[in-house]
């Protein structure tokens, strides 16, 4: 199953190379949840790694991922580990803006006037 979160980009670690065939690489998104954010951490792997190259802190990003979770078992004891495997990372705002919607300027048309002397000179 697929999901998706919206929010600013706050930290993108290195890629680390787990074993001879397997890398991964780590970022952590902040959601706004109310009043509170939230801190959420987001796994790359294998050929995937490169999607943030070209990405900065700060900026707005749309992450496409899915939900994994599997057991591990040592000694008798067993461990349950969730991921969230993401597999598209998208800008939706670059970092310049602060990666906040910037409302664009309201209009003022009161310096405005009429300039044919007639207030209808539509042709209808």
């Amino acid at each position: 199953m697929s999901y998706e979160a919206k929010g600013k980009l706050t930290v993108i670690y290195d890629t680390q190379q787990v074993t001879e065939k397997f890398r991964k690489r780590e970022f952590v998104v902040e959601l706004l949840n109310g009043a509170y954010s939230e801190f959420i951490k987001f796994q790359l792997t294998q050929d995937k790694c490169g999607l943030l190259d070209g990405m900065s802190v700060g900026d707005e990003v749309k992450v496409s991922f899915t939900l994994r979770g599997r057991p591990y078992t040592k000694d008798g004891n067993t461990t349950y580990f969730t991921n969230l495997e993401a597999w598209r990372v998208e800008v939706a705002a670059p970092a310049a803006t602060g990666g906040r919607d910037i409302p664009p300027p309201e209009e003022d048309f009161s310096g405005f006037q009429s300039v044919s002397g007639s207030d209808d000179d539509l042709p209808f």
